[in-house]
């Protein structure tokens, strides 16, 4: 068979090896509706849903689409495409109502029986512990500007490992804590809402903490358990070679790709290229250092698309302002990101420069564009297109010795994508709001025909 060719490249799965892990990523806030159902309690985002124009058109994920009551169905459609793993995050307050303390025996319950589903369809569980979903009566204490959090989210992991830790191999922590530091705390786009430059940097060292704390808990019960976190990472480039433009690349890189990888690697903050980030230094308590290092299993990175920034002094702190899509005269998605293949590649290499990095799975990457449905069907050709190229990348880098062993789709299903609503579809599976019923879109059918070209590939060579 020739390999000569990018496109016999993507068409060929067994090039990626026959270790390479394929699944799909959700998050529970996103599907899983019924929020008000069987004991679960409030979570920040129930809360920033009802704040006026924070949720494009007023959506709420009061329903979503209804994972909680259609898991069975959801899953056996995902399953069907051939994918082999599932990426799910729990719901913190479904089984802790309140974030500690009572302990809710319908929420346990419920994700046992996902887990259980998983593993009678084959598709390995791979457990998230925090997709950005904090209980609301945490946050009324401070939530992860306090740093009591770290004792709540040890004893929450505690329990998520007590109940399913013997089912479960495969765990990431954190899901893209610096969107929670950066969009959560200081920015207020997504919940809990507050606009705070001070509470940016308690909130990041609190996450680093965290971060590490559950990873060696996980590993005291689990020795043989599968541990990493996932972070969101965007390749940086500079709009000009001028100093100014370089140096603002450098602190764009150091919060977007830096501030959470290297703690957990044992470097400390990137404080070398950005002396804000020194004043994180009045939250560190001793020993802290010592526990922000937590050698993972794998580093899962999320990436969409790439950065391109100048200096600009109307930033103040960043002291930068991101080139946009439209402005570098490159394809986008129906949110407006651009489509640089190139940038997973780069970001792939970036992260395989440490000395120490462990393995490297893409746990999350997707597109949205517009759906439309014609006869039952939803032919989202951009889509796949834009699947063909990000795979092209990422193979690309594993050919050249880069040590990533899988890639997680965002997303399985349609869902409820934070502060767009229900207007920014991701999914490989459509899904109408409206009735909940679904439709498998041809990119759906695309990863289909290829896996099955996996089985083809081993047949023709036996």
């Amino acid at each position: 068979m020739k390999k000569d060719t990018l496109e016999e490249t993507i068409l060929n799965p067994t090039l990626f090896g026959p270790d390479f892990l394929w699944g799909t990523a959700t998050a529970a806030y996103q599907i899983e509706g019924a929020t008000d159902s069987d004991g679960r309690g409030p979570c920040i985002w129930d809360e920033f849903v009802k704040r006026k124009g924070k949720i494009k058109l007023g959506d709420t994920a009061e329903i979503a689409c209804n994972f909680y009551n259609s898991y069975e169905s959801d899953l056996e459609l995902i399953a069907s495409l051939g994918f082999k793993q599932f990426r799910f995050s729990i719901s913190w307050s479904r089984i802790l109502p309140t974030g500690k303390g009572e302990i809710n025996p319908l929420g346990i319950a419920f994700y046992h029986r996902l887990i259980d589903k998983c593993i009678a369809l084959d598709l390995e569980p791979w457990l998230t512990l925090y997709h950005w979903d904090l209980p609301q009566a945490l946050e009324k204490e401070g939530g992860w500007a306090n740093r009591n959090i770290i004792e709540w989210f040890k004893a929450y992991t505690e329990l998520c490992v007590k109940e399913y830790g013997k089912k479960v191999r495969h765990w990431i922590v954190m899901n893209e804590p610096m969107a929670t530091a950066g969009l959560g705390y200081t920015q207020g786009i997504h919940a809990p809402g507050k606009k705070s430059l001070f509470q940016f940097l308690p909130v990041t060292h609190h996450l680093a903490l965290c971060q590490a704390e559950a990873g060696r808990i996980i590993r005291n019960a689990f020795p043989n358990a599968f541990i990493g976190t996932a972070l969101s990472c965007s390749h940086v480039e500079a709009a000009t070679n001028s100093p100014r433009d370089l140096k603002a690349a450098q602190r764009a890189d150091a919060l977007l790709n830096r501030l959470f990888i290297e703690p957990a690697l044992g470097l400390g903050y990137p404080t070398d290229v950005f002396p804000f980030l020194n004043g994180i230094n009045r939250y560190i308590k001793p020993g802290d250092r010592e526990k922000l290092k937590f050698d993972f299993n794998f580093i899962g990175l999320q990436n969409y698309f790439k950065v391109v920034v100048k200096h600009s002094y109307r930033v103040p702190v960043l002291w930068l302002k991101e080139i946009t899509a439209t402005e570098q005269k490159i394809p986008t998605t129906a949110m407006g990101w651009g489509i640089a293949p190139d940038g997973m590649y780069q970001i792939l290499k970036q992260f395989d420069k440490y000395s120490n990095i462990p393995d490297l799975i893409v746990s999350e990457n997707g597109a949205s564009f517009i759906d439309t449905v014609v006869n039952e069907q939803i032919d989202d050709i951009a889509r796949i297109q834009f699947f063909e190229s990000y795979l092209a990348a990422i193979l690309k880098a594993k050919l050249e010795g880069v040590a990533v062993k899988g890639y997680f789709v965002w997303t399985s299903l349609d869902n409820f994508e934070w502060a767009e609503g229900f207007s920014a579809r991701f999914g490989l599976i459509y899904v109408d709001f409206e009735n909940q019923k679904r439709i498998i879109k041809q990119s759906g059918r695309w990863f289909q025909e290829f896996f099955k070209k996996d089985q083809t590939v081993s047949n023709l060579s036996s």
